[in-house]
């Protein structure tokens, strides 16, 4: 074969493989930049209709007539946070007017480790996956200040369970297992609260996937600034 045709094949043949490595190099990177989230053997549950509430808001129909001033575990609830959590009027992750006493990433999922009398089910110590971890106290709520990941595109966040809700107490299937919501409402499945709205670039009613996470997996971000350790009260 003539030398000129071995350098021009040669010079081909370097070319295509550059382009390759190339090609190589560029998902890498893209690979590199992909979503991170934390470690959890908890199932995830994709497709859930999430939408926002917030500490001290009024009762009115788009609520079902339930004020937020009270949770499920803290009948002041809006004393104990610091005041109003506007949803509309805020500095950051916070309200305008004041730094919150409790985490401004807050959640609420349709399951209550207690009955309307105020005692635990039995259920709850096989429904829910850490109740056997420990002994708990007659007023310690095996769900409250518990953490989720919640996954909106390329983004999570991370927030406290500090309420129940949307409109079901005791839809155990949904939280702890593999069903869709029960609420008919508005399908909503989750709560967020809205310093995770904001985080999330959330609008209203949307979309989420959100999983357990246990608390010495949460990745560093704003909802480790203030955590919430109170229990019921």
């Amino acid at each position: 074969m003539p030398k000129i045709i071995k350098q021009t094949l040669l010079l081909n043949v370097t070319f295509y493989l550059s382009l390759f490595a190339l090609s190589c190099s560029d998902k890498s990177a893209t690979s590199n930049d992909a979503l991170i989230l934390a470690s959890s053997t908890y199932p995830t549950h994709t497709n859930i209709t999430a939408t926002t509430f917030w500490v001290g808001e009024l009762a009115d129909s788009s609520n079902g007539f339930i004020a937020n001033d009270v949770s499920a575990w803290d009948s002041k609830w809006e004393e104990h946070y610091g005041g109003l959590d506007d949803p509309n009027n805020r500095i950051g992750y916070f309200p305008a007017s004041f730094t919150p006493k409790e985490n401004p990433f807050y959640f609420a999922l349709p399951y209550d480790d207690f009955n309307n009398a105020g005692i635990r089910k039995q259920s709850a110590f096989t429904t829910v996956f850490w109740a056997s971890e420990k002994n708990w106290g007659q007023n310690e709520s095996m769900c409250k200040n518990v953490w989720i990941q919640i996954i909106k595109g390329d983004k999570v966040a991370f927030a406290q369970w500090e309420d129940v809700g949307p409109f079901e107490t005791d839809d155990a299937q949904y939280v702890f297992g593999s069903e869709q919501p029960l609420n008919q409402i508005n399908n909503a499945g989750l709560d967020l609260s809205p310093a995770v709205r904001d985080y999330l670039g959330l609008t209203g009613l949307d979309i989420v996937s959100w999983q357990f996470v246990k608390f010495e997996n949460i990745l560093d971000g704003p909802w480790k600034n203030i955590i919430t350790t109170s229990q019921i009260q």
